[in-house]
């Protein structure tokens, strides 16, 4: 019996079984979500990116004159990136803090915090998808093949002949849907690296921005240098 025609896609679709049709659908729907993530992740990263760098430019010139009466009361609109929107809940802070000095410097770094977290944790939206199907998909291919091979055998059994021959195409078949499973987690595992660094990188952007802020606020009020937001 000639085995070469099962070595073609379809030639290998056409005779899996169910249970690997059903894992080579799994598969598939787990690649559709990571590159979904990938492309909406990529494309709020850089417009944050651009709104943060138009915010700074902007709200630099005026901080860079220590007139934060000014600053709290400059609409800078909604498109103001991540870093914009902690900037803006700390200058909110500063416009309704108390007299006392201490506290108001106190309670504009609890708002920087406050909302930097919220912001990591914004940009980290989605990754959680890409770490699950980049470590769980080769298990997922590994199981298609792990029960094609017992299917191979299974027939080789029935069939009563032995040989390479008999179950070649069998095996051919389950271990389609191992490496299906690493091209499927190998590019979800490079962007969940990629992006996670990149989430990083602006973490420490924003605390930097915010602990500059904070010390123009503190110059501003004539108090202390609050600890580190």
């Amino acid at each position: 019996m000639d085995h070469s025609a099962n070595f073609t896609l379809a030639g290998i679709w056409a005779s899996t079984g169910l249970f690997a049709r059903c894992i080579i659908f799994a598969l598939a729907i787990m690649s559709v979500a990571s590159l979904v993530v990938m492309a909406e992740r990529i494309i709020v990263f850089r417009k944050t990116r651009k709104d943060s760098r138009n915010f700074a430019a902007k709200m630099g010139a005026i901080l860079a004159k220590g007139d934060l009466q000014q600053a709290a009361n400059t609409n800078m609109g909604k498109d103001i990136g991540h870093l914009g929107r902690v900037i803006g809940s700390g200058l909110t802070a500063y416009r309704i803090s108390p007299s006392d000095k201490e506290v108001a410097v106190e309670s504009v770094a609890r708002a920087l915090e406050r909302q930097a977290q919220r912001e990591v944790q914004s940009l980290k939206r989605g990754l959680g998808v890409l770490a699950t199907v980049g470590s769980t998909a080769p298990f997922v291919g590994l199981l298609g093949t792990t029960m094609g091979i017992v299917n191979a055998f299974q027939l080789m059994a029935a069939a009563g002949s032995g040989g390479l021959g008999t179950i070649s195409a069998g095996i051919a078949e389950a271990l389609i849907t191992t490496a299906f499973g690493l091209l499927v987690a190998i590019p979800a595992v490079m962007a969940y690296n990629f992006l996670s660094g990149w989430v990083d990188a602006r973490s420490v952007d924003i605390s930097e921005s915010s602990n500059e802020f904070l010390d123009v606020v503190a110059r501003n009020l004539g108090g202390s240098h609050a600890p580190q937001a």
